[in-house]
C-alpha cells in the first residue's frame, strides 16, 4: 500500500474518532444539563459551532497525514 494512501487513512480514522467523541461528549453534557434543570435542552450556537470546527478539523485531518507520511517515509 503506497505510504501516502496509509496516512490518508489513518488520517480518515482519526477524524472519525475525534468527531464522534466530542459529538457524544457535546450530547452526554447537555443530558446532564437537562436532568439537573429538569427540561430538555438542545445544542446551543456555541455548541453547534464546537462540532463543526472538529468536524472541518476532521476533514484536513487526512491530506495532512498523508503529507506527513509521505515526507517522512516516501
Amino acid at each position: 500500500m503506497p505510504v501516502a494512501l496509509e496516512g490518508a487513512l489513518i488520517g480518515v480514522v482519526l477524524g472519525v474518532v475525534l468527531t464522534t467523541y466530542e459529538w457524544y461528549a457535546l450530547k452526554r453534557d447537555l443530558e446532564d444539563r437537562g436532568k439537573r434543570l429538569h427540561r430538555k435542552l438542545e445544542m446551543d450556537v456555541m455548541e453547534k459551532r464546537r462540532v463543526h470546527t472538529v468536524l472541518r478539523f476532521s476533514l484536513l485531518l487526512p491530506f495532512g497525514f498523508a503529507l506527513g507520511f509521505w515526507i517522512i517515509w516516501g
